[in-house]
């Protein structure tokens, strides 16, 4: 009962929830991340740990080896406290825990483990913004700093694509808990490098072929979040779906079939319209990417690197 999925799989009983996980962590790679924005990963790298499986499984996922086959190696909550610590010798600005939702118990007590053994690094909850309030509240105190997806605007979108009619709802609650536990962005100079140290992000991904969507999802920020939260806007979509559907991936063929526009990679107009509109709804200094950033496509190699 800990995402909104609400599925009531026991997973303490090795039942399997909807996200594909049992009562056990796995973590798929361990180490320094360069490729967040530059407040959360600046010269040192963000400490990243990416879980495996995914409480929303989306159609496009670019890890969708880690997030849908649920490829990684267990590890306990101590183990993990150890990780963090290691991650902070290396030189990490936050420890950054990507796709932690279903996880959120044993994190919990990860956190409070590594900070015994005397972390001192904010703590990253990195999500896809599909979490329930409650959660969130739960987490005050051992998260420093969201960094959350706001995804989908139409809940007609949200649930072809993520079967998830109800995430725009859900997530603005979510979002709104986040600032309230998070509080407002702040900052500090940590090795000489502007450092993140508090707040939230939120990252909004342009999907090819969905320009509307993306500026309703701005308008719904304006309204509700202007000045509290920091927006990320993001071109980096990379049809990996199509990789699938070529080597011939009945599921991506069929996906394609019915939602052919991510085959493609978001065009520049596409993009320069959608930046366009943030200035024009009054967002200052957002974080936005330059290049074909789909090309290096952003995804590690997931091979259990410092797991």
């Amino acid at each position: 009962m800990i995402c909104p999925r609400a599925c009531g799989a026991n997973r303490a009983e090795g039942q399997l929830g909807v996200c594909g996980a049992d009562a056990s962590m796995r973590v798929a790679r361990i180490g320094l991340h360069q490729w967040e924005e530059p407040p959360l990963s600046a010269q040192g790298g963000s400490g990243a740990i990416f879980f495996s499986h995914c409480s929303l499984g989306c159609i496009y996922c670019q890890n969708a080896v880690i997030a849908h086959a649920g490829f990684g190696k267990a590890i306990d909550a101590r183990e993990l406290a150890l990780r963090m610590i290691d991650l902070e010798k290396q030189g990490a600005l936050n420890i950054n825990l990507v796709t932690p939702t279903h996880y959120a118990v044993q994190l919990r007590e990860s956190i409070k483990q590594a900070r015994s053994l005397g972390l001192s690094l904010p703590v990253m909850w990195n999500t896809s913004g599909y979490e329930t309030s409650e959660q969130i509240f739960a987490n005050e105190g051992l998260v420093q700093i969201y960094l959350s997806d706001f995804k989908y605007a139409s809940p007609d979108l949200a649930r072809r694509l993520s079967g998830a009619p109800d995430y725009p709802e859900v997530t603005r609650a979510a979002t709104e808990a986040m600032i309230k536990t998070a509080g407002l962005p702040r900052f500090d100079e940590y090795q000489g490098q502007q450092r993140l140290i508090g707040g939230v992000v939120v990252r909004h991904l342009l999907l090819p072929g969905h320009l509307d969507d993306s500026k309703a999802v701005l308008d719904m920020l304006a309204s509700s979040f202007k000045g509290r939260i920091l927006l990320s806007l993001m071109n980096q979509y990379t049809p990996v779906i199509k990789e699938a559907a070529d080597r011939g991936d009945i599921r991506a063929i069929k996906t394609l079939e019915r939602e052919p526009a991510l085959a493609q990679t978001v065009t520049d107009e596409e993009y320069e319209a959608l930046l366009d509109y943030a200035d024009d709804l009054g967002f200052e200094d957002y974080f936005w990417q330059e290049g074909q950033t789909c090309e290096e496509s952003f995804i590690p190699a997931f091979d259990l690197s410092g797991v």
